[in-house]
């Protein structure tokens, strides 16, 4: 296939996007648009990168900021594992390399959080280094420009994809080819609905194009179905606020609050009471109202949700828990997406 580096580079310099990170790609910003887009779109991330960086706005900052503080900056974001491990490869380039994220793919890599494909972008578009940052853009692009059944899950295929990545990569210009790419995969050879071979600077070229698969490509795995998961929440509110506790700090959530709640249980009403008994809360004479059912999925387990709603009199929290205001809960406490359902009863 003749090098497709020139048609694509004139289409990426006459429509890309404008983006703060593509306008200023340091190297802090473009680290972190990368770990704030992983499964998450542009229009969606744009508010919480640029409030991120009005707070931390740069690599000592977050190495500094308070767990609360960076988990609140992060909600809403989902998959909080990802601004975990920015502030420990965060603290780990401060004590290194002097705040600064190294020039060097191999160092970069070797940072919490920080794949392959982050790597690859941070070292190509902030540093110029040619080195490929393959994405699921990218491998969409390329496997119906070669119309390449392999799967792209699986390692094999996607180093060969890379190395044909490379093929075409101009080295004076790593950065552009590489954005150029996943700009093609966002907003024309798109994942959802039939890619927009029209508008194609290679569909020329376009392998599957001329062969009438693009539908059927990229192949991926099959899913692994996933866990289902009972859970009972229950909203206790007092006086001083809704009854709140911190969940571990390793596992799913990691480090966030959550209102009470057993998983791996669907209780019924009576059970609710007497657990929260139990704890040794005085549940009070008003009758609990339900909730309505939810669900929430994670990448392996499907939260489903039931519970009550209830209010009680005055009274001091149970061991391991906290009273939260409503103010607090949209300031301070960290309460994850899993529970948005319940977020309007709570805020």
């Amino acid at each position: 296939m003749e090098n497709i580096s020139p048609a694509l580079l004139e289409w990426f310099y006459k429509n890309r996007r404008s983006l703060p990170f593509r306008e200023d790609p340091t190297p802090y910003h473009v680290w972190l648009s990368e770990v704030m887009l992983q499964q998450t779109r542009v229009s969606a991330v744009l508010p919480y990168y640029y409030r991120f960086l009005e707070e931390l706005p740069d690599i000592p900052a977050l190495a500094a900021c308070g767990e609360e503080k960076l988990h609140k900056l992060w909600e809403g974001l989902g998959y909080y594992s990802r601004v975990r491990n920015l502030q420990k490869a965060a603290k780990l380039v401060c004590a290194q390399y002097g705040g600064q994220l190294p020039a060097d793919y191999a160092a970069l890599r070797a940072l919490p959080g920080i794949g392959e494909y982050t790597a690859g972008a941070i070292a190509s578009i902030s540093f110029g280094l040619p080195v490929p940052a393959v994405d699921g853009n990218v491998l969409r692009v390329f496997s119906r420009l070669y119309n390449d059944p392999g799967v792209i899950t699986e390692p094999a295929v996607k180093k060969a994809f890379t190395a044909r990545v490379m093929e075409h990569q101009p080295p004076e210009k790593a950065g552009d080819y590489n954005q150029a790419l996943m700009e093609l995969g966002a907003l024309i050879c798109v994942p959802n609905g039939a890619p927009l071979c029209g508008q194609c600077p290679l569909a020329e070229v376009c392998l599957a194009r001329a062969a009438g698969t693009t539908a059927q490509l990229p192949r991926k795995a099959k899913p692994k179905p996933r866990k289902i998961v009972p859970v009972t929440l229950a909203l206790v509110e007092s006086p001083a606020g809704f009854l709140v506790q911190q969940r571990p700090q390793k596992g799913l959530l990691a480090g966030l609050w959550q209102p009470v709640l057993w998983e791996g249980e669907h209780l019924l009403q009576a059970e609710v009471l007497a657990r929260l008994t139990a704890l040794g809360l005085d549940t009070g004479t008003a009758a609990p109202a339900a909730l309505p059912a939810a669900k929430h999925i994670f990448t392996h387990i499907e939260w489903l949700m039931s519970g009550v709603r209830l209010r009680v009199p005055a009274q001091s929290a149970p061991a391991g828990y906290v009273w939260a205001s409503r103010e607090a809960l949209r300031t301070t406490y960290t309460l994850p997406g899993a529970f948005r359902a319940y977020k309007p009863l709570l805020l």
